[in-house]
């Protein structure tokens, strides 16, 4: 038996994976069990998380992986700053003594912190290095279900790469292809997410849910002023405009004047059609860069199937579209596209690439529909809801199919934790709130009384997999809800000439179809497919909720509220639960209904997370 840890730490979404005999065993991010959103510490927590699930001990363990190259990191923020001198020095002085206390040591500083997992910890050549979009690369294709595929990442930036191409076939994968730092799709769309107000590495959602209330005003200035597209897709960025390499923000005053407005301030200023329009324009141009970069790969190499991963495949809109221009056959997409995994990418890059182990691409789904993270029995929950002085049902799995469905169509947001918690940013069925699909008022109620969050998000429908093609212009799997897709269109109501006319955040109320709840402001939906093999409670759920209302579709969001990680214990879940207006909790084969719970037991939750 041969075991990998595959750890990624220290920049944003620090994680831990492990693989035993190639397969993945289990994978979590540290936010969960931290509390602290994104957290980039060692992931402690993680760590012993993934080895208590596979019954290992630190020192049984054949090899370690972290997900990048430190020196290499290193030389790119050296070079980049001798090439930019005496600009940047802030930023350099800032980061120089970190990297010679402790980052350029990494191996010895992983050693030293792994040890506190076991003390007969001794091995230190045990501990590998993999490069940062390697990592990303092997993320997306060892677990696909293709014997070779072109693989394509893009992000904000690794050690010098900011978008890879990489070719796999069978057990082997190489990367081809490299746009290199300060030019990045990543840093570009970071840029104007800190522009529009919202968090650099948390907010681009936000940066693509507004997208559609504006217009792509800007995209000819972009590409004029910002960004030099060849016809491949391969881009630079002129540097005049941004503040990234050399300052501690992302835009500078040159960025401002062109588009005629500082940053959006969100402790004071609400957003604007301004902000819309900006939002649609960047996201137009993410889109065009990656369909160029797709179309000329497809004809370049003649492959078929295409995976992707790194922060920038998260843009379910620009997969979509992809998806939609049928540029290739099969595209499969890392659910954990972000740094987080990285950590599983860099074991798997080391079982076949340095180790040559044999890849037969499973038919499956070889990342169990991203299932990875920690699961509680029926009696550590009884025992834990006992302590906290919850009032609760026990109920077979029947009854609670039942029950919840009933809630579900009388229009009550439910919160469901079964089973394993999800690896990646989003909730699959495993720690979610639910809601009815059909309800005009669901995504305004959920967005402002349960998540404390901006009302324009758009919340994603799960729907049977065998029904999906009946609702949106979709058929193929999309387990992960990484591909966006337009609601069909029997299943629409046009917009009246009155409603043609709204502008921006006014457009958010009007009904636009037999799903209100989950259809965004342009007809579009980020669709989860939901399969009885990977999640059968889930997809028994849903089945019946289709029994009793015709309808297979439901409204899935990460259970959580703004600003807090997805919740992970079922104290977690209680908290969530108390400190919103969630109505239901269904927690393993218990059912709770907030009137009956006592009051003293409510948390005033809405302070309690930084706003991301």
């Amino acid at each position: 038996m041969t075991s990998i840890l595959g750890i990624s730490a220290f920049y944003h979404d620090s994680a831990a994976a492990i693989l035993v005999d190639g397969k993945i065993v289990a994978a979590a991010q540290e936010e969960r069990f931290t509390r602290k959103k994104h957290d980039s510490g060692y992931p402690f927590n993680a760590v012993q998380f993934v080895l208590k699930y596979s019954k290992l001990k630190l020192s049984e363990i054949d090899y370690i992986v972290f997900y990048e190259k430190p020196f290499l990191k290193f030389e790119r923020l050296l070079e980049t700053y001798v090439a930019l001198a005496p600009k940047g020095f802030v930023q350099f002085a800032k980061a120089m003594p970190l990297w010679l206390k402790e980052k350029l040591f990494q191996k010895k500083l992983l050693f030293d912190l792994l040890k506190k997992h076991d003390k007969k910890f001794n091995d230190e050549k045990k501990i590998y290095f993999s490069e940062h979009h390697l990592s990303h690369a092997a993320s997306a294709y060892y677990p696909s279900p293709f014997d070779e595929a072109i693989v394509l990442t893009a992000d904000g930036v690794g050690e010098w790469a900011t978008t890879t191409v990489a070719i796999g076939k069978k057990n082997d994968l190489q990367i081809k292809k490299e746009i290199h730092f300060p030019h990045s799709l990543g840093l570009l769309y970071s840029a104007f997410t800190y522009y529009a107000g919202f968090k650099v590495n948390s907010g681009e959602y936000k940066l693509m849910g507004l997208a559609p209330y504006g217009e792509p005003k800007y995209s000819n200035k972009i590409k004029e002023k910002l960004i030099d597209i060849k016809n491949d897709g391969s881009f630079r960025l002129n540097q005049d405009f941004f503040n990234y390499t050399t300052g501690l923000t992302m835009t500078n005053s040159k960025f401002h004047d062109l588009f005629g407005q500082d940053p959006r301030n969100p402790k004071t200023e609400k957003i604007t059609q301004f902000h819309m329009d900006i939002a649609a324009s960047i996201q137009n141009v993410t889109e065009e860069i990656i369909l160029k970069i797709s179309k000329s790969l497809r004809e370049e190499y003649k492959i078929s199937n295409l995976c992707l991963a790194g922060g920038v495949a998260l843009n379910c809109v620009a997969n979509g579209k992809i998806l939609e221009e049928k540029i290739f056959n099969n595209i499969w997409i890392q659910p954990a596209a972000g740094d987080a995994g990285g950590s599983l990418g860099g074991a798997l890059a080391l079982w076949y690439l340095e180790l040559k182990n044999e890849r037969i691409a499973s038919k499956e789904d070889d990342m169990r529909g991203s299932y990875l993270g920690p699961k509680y029995s029926n009696e550590e929950i009884k025992n834990k809801l006992n302590n906290i002085g919850a009032k609760f049902y026990e109920l077979d799995d029947n009854n609670i199919i039942n029950r919840t469905s009933e809630d579900l169509n009388a229009g009550k947001a439910v919160g469901w934790f079964q089973g394993r918690m999800e690896f990646g940013p989003r909730a699959l069925g495993g720690r979610s709130i639910l809601g009815d699909a059909r309800s005009p008022f669901m995504q305004k109620n959920l967005n402002l009384k349960v998540k404390y969050r901006e009302s324009f998000r758009p919340f994603a429908p799960s729907v049977l997999r065998e029904d999906v093609s009946e609702w949106f212009q979709l058929d193929v799997d999309s387990p992960y809800m990484l591909l966006v897709a337009n609601i069909n269109n029997n299943k629409k109501i046009e917009m009246s000439q009155k409603d043609k006319k709204l502008f921006g955040i006014d457009k958010l109320n009007i009904q636009r179809s037999e799903i209100p709840a989950v259809t965004h402001v342009d007809y579009s939906a980020r669709v989860q497919t939901v399969h009885e093999r990977t999640n059968p409670l889930y997809y028994k759920l849903i089945k019946k909720f289709k029994e009793k209302t015709s309808c297979p579709v439901i409204v899935n969001t990460s259970f959580n509220v703004r600003g807090e990680p997805i919740v992970n214990t079922p104290k977690d879940a209680f908290d969530c639960f108390m400190g919103t207006e969630l109505d239901i909790l269904v927690i393993g084969n218990y059912y709770l209904i907030k009137t009956e719970q006592n009051p003293s037991l409510k948390k005033d939750y809405t302070k309690q997370f930084e706003l991301d």
